[in-house]
């Protein structure tokens, strides 16, 4: 089954979360309205209101895909790429089936630059389009590739041909298609070069090295564009006549098992290809909402490390200053919940404020005793001995408060949880990946530009 991820779930509503994987399991068991699950699930996806428009702008091309699968679904249509190196007869094996020369074949590297598709009249439904794609391994043409794993991803069904035994970069290429939860059926081409030994130890090779990856039933062979051999005729006289002949193009094998599989689950496979692309759509408009979440929470978290960083080395009173640093950490927190539409109470984000402090203490103790420390020489401290032990004092506060929200904002990305670490696992993480000097250095000058504002 389609397997929804946690950020996914949080950002759907209930109701296209329940049609989603109603959906994805009524898919798998062919139940007769999966596709109409999967319509309602990709147009709940293109029409949730809740995500910014600036995501849908930076995903415009996967949404665009969405609004045309929601069409293939619709019509019934099925979309099947063709799929391997330069030069193994993809266009060929194309032309071949639709019985006409409608993709250009040229023994260059590269002649298909583009995505192509024509219309398998044959299959009963007419809603079958064959789609020819670049070669994955021409020279200097990694746009062209990234185009072709691209078309791929979005068909229903892959044809890789091949004509020899597997390449390492075919190997890589099947395994990249399994991973995208595709069809494959693994034609050998230009069988018409080998002998039916030579097949048959093929075809074994070619089994053996994609067990796990391909069905063995999906593994056929191909001759669609067989090269003319020189025949010798001798007759009755012994007089011999040469003649040059084409053999029959031979894609029975092919047609066959595209047929097989189109009859028994042909719409299956393009319900649960939408619902699979999907489900990796909304991931990434998760990821991206996340992303932009996080850019926003930088910038709040900074903000209430300056406040607070203000804050204690202004207050010439011991020990009261930490009361209102507390203050200010659960305000931010407060804030930052809202911000992932999380929204906490002040008694939980004080409760969630004391957890992140108490790993602190246990993990920086160091640092809790300079700030300590400071506040208890304002006491004896006045005009610029109290500012500088002030503002040292607001440079630790600003390193401890940045530390709380990084704890909390790493709680609320993960769905309010602390994950199988705990809150200890998260602190250490963060203290570890933290540059202390660079953040008291940040911290000295946002207090300075603050004081002279006088906010």
């Amino acid at each position: 089954m389609v397997k929804i991820s946690k950020r996914l779930r949080r950002i759907m509503p209930d109701w296209l979360f329940a049609k989603s994987h109603d959906a994805t399991t009524k898919t798998e068991h062919g139940d007769p309205d999966h596709l109409d699950l999967a319509q309602e699930s990709l147009e709940a996806l293109i029409e949730d209101p809740r995500v910014p428009e600036s995501v849908r702008e930076s995903l415009e091309q996967d949404y665009q895909e969405v609004q045309a699968m929601l069409d293939r679904l619709e019509h019934g249509h099925i979309h099947i790429a063709v799929f391997g190196r330069v030069s193994v007869g993809k266009s060929a094996l194309l032309n071949a089936l639709l019985g006409e020369q409608r993709f250009s074949t040229s023994p260059l590297h590269g002649e298909t630059t583009r995505a192509e598709r024509g219309q398998w009249q044959e299959y009963e439904s007419g809603g079958v389009f064959l789609i020819d794609t670049p070669g994955i391994n021409e020279v200097d043409g990694e746009a062209r590739e990234q185009l072709a794993r691209e078309v791929a991803g979005r068909s229903d069904l892959v044809l890789f041909v091949v004509d020899s035994d597997l390449t390492e970069t075919e190997v890589q290429a099947l395994k990249e298609i399994a991973a995208l939860h595709r069809p494959i059926i693994l034609v050998l081409n230009k069988a018409d070069r080998y002998s039916t030994a030579e097949q048959e130890t093929l075809l074994a090779s070619l089994k053996r090295h994609t067990r796990g990856i391909v069905e063995e039933n999906n593994v056929v062979t191909a001759s669609a564009d067989p090269a003319e051999r020189l025949v010798i005729r001798v007759d009755e006289a012994g007089n011999e006549d040469e003649e040059w002949r084409r053999p029959p193009v031979n894609v029975s094998q092919v047609k066959e098992r595209l047929w097989d599989i189109l009859q028994a689950e042909g719409q299956t496979l393009a319900a649960l290809n939408a619902s699979l692309f999907a489900s990796d759509l909304s991931d990434k408009v998760g990821e991206r909402i996340l992303q932009a979440r996080r850019e926003l929470g930088q910038k709040l978290i900074r903000k209430y490390c300056a406040t607070k960083g203000v804050a204690v080395a202004l207050n010439p009173v011991p020990v009261a200053d930490l009361v209102a640093a507390a203050v200010v950490d659960v305000s931010m927190i407060v804030h930052l919940s809202k911000l992932y539409n999380l929204p906490l109470t002040r008694n939980e984000a004080g409760d969630l404020v004391k957890t992140i402090g108490g790993q602190m203490a246990l993990l920086m103790g160091t640092i809790w005793a300079v700030h300590f420390i400071s506040s208890a020489l304002k006491l004896g401290s006045w005009g610029l001995s109290s500012l500088v032990t002030g503002g040292a004092q607001g440079a630790v506060a600003y390193y401890s408060t940045w530390i709380v929200g990084q704890a909390a904002e790493r709680y609320l990305a993960q769905g309010k949880s602390w994950g199988e670490g705990g809150p200890k696992l998260v602190v250490r993480e963060i203290l570890d990946s933290l540059d202390r000097d660079s953040i008291l250095k940040q911290a000295r000058e946002d207090i300075r530009l603050r004081l002279q504002r006088g906010t």
